[in-house]
C-alpha cells in the first residue's frame, strides 16, 4: 500500500500545504505584476522618447540640409553674375592684345598721326570699359615672380636684378573678380 493510502491525512497535509504556498507564490506575484505593467510601461514610454529623439535629430538633420542647399544656390547664383563673362572676356582680352600690338608696330612720327591716336583710344575705351565689369590688366614689369598670376616663358641671367624678378612682359595677363583669366608671359631674371 502507498503512504498515501495509508495515511489519509498526508494527502490533505500536502493540499495545505501546496494551497498555502500557492497563496504566497500569488501574494509575491500581484505586486511583481504591477511592478511588471509599470516595467512595461516605463519601456514603452522609454521607446517613444528614444522615437521622439530620433525625430527631433532628423528634423534638425533635413533643416540644416536645407539651409546647406539655400546657401550653395546663394553660392552659385553669385558665381554666375561674376563669373558669367569668363568665355567673352578671355576673347575681348585677345583685341586688347591686338591693338597693343598695332601701337608697337607702328611708328612713333613727331607729327600728329590720327590712326595712332584713334587705336590708342581705342586701347584705352577698350581697357576701362574691362575694368568696369572687374576685368583687370596683370602687367607685373620689375615685380617678383609669382606662379599664380605669371607663367615664366624664359629665365634669363641678370646680375643687375634680383633672382626670381619678372625683366620683360610678353603677354600682360588678366584676371575676372580677383579670378586668374589669363596669365601673363613674362621673361624671369635667374641668379648670375
Amino acid at each position: 500500500m502507498s503512504e498515501q493510502q495509508k495515511n489519509p491525512n498526508v494527502d490533505t497535509e500536502h493540499d495545505v500545504k501546496s494551497d498555502m504556498q500557492n497563496d504566497a507564490v500569488e501574494e509575491i506575484l500581484e505586486p511583481a505584476e504591477g511592478i511588471l505593467e509599470e516595467a512595461i510601461e516605463n519601456d514603452e514610454l522609454a521607446k517613444a522618447l528614444e522615437e521622439v529623439a530620433q525625430y527631433k535629430e532628423a528634423a534638425l538633420r533635413a533643416h540644416a540640409d536645407a539651409q546647406n542647399v539655400r546657401r550653395r544656390a546663394e553660392q552659385d547664383v553669385e558665381k554666375a553674375h561674376k563669373f558669367g563673362l569668363e568665355k567673352f572676356a578671355k576673347s575681348i582680352v585677345n583685341v586688347a592684345d591686338n591693338l597693343e600690338r598695332a601701337l608697337a608696330s607702328a611708328p612713333a612720327t613727331g607729327e600728329a598721326d590720327s590712326v595712332r591716336e584713334g587705336v590708342e583710344l581705342t586701347l584705352k575705351d577698350l581697357l576701362e570699359t574691362l575694368a568696369r565689369f572687374d576685368v583687370l590688366v596683370v602687367d607685373p614689369h620689375g615685380e617678383p615672380f609669382n606662379p599664380e598670376l605669371h607663367q615664366a616663358i624664359t629665365m634669363v641671367p641678370n646680375p643687375a636684378l634680383e633672382a626670381n624678378t619678372v625683366m620683360d612682359v610678353v603677354q600682360k595677363g588678366y584676371t575676372l573678380s580677383g579670378r586668374l583669366l589669363r596669365p601673363a608671359m613674362v621673361v624671369v631674371s635667374s641668379a648670375a
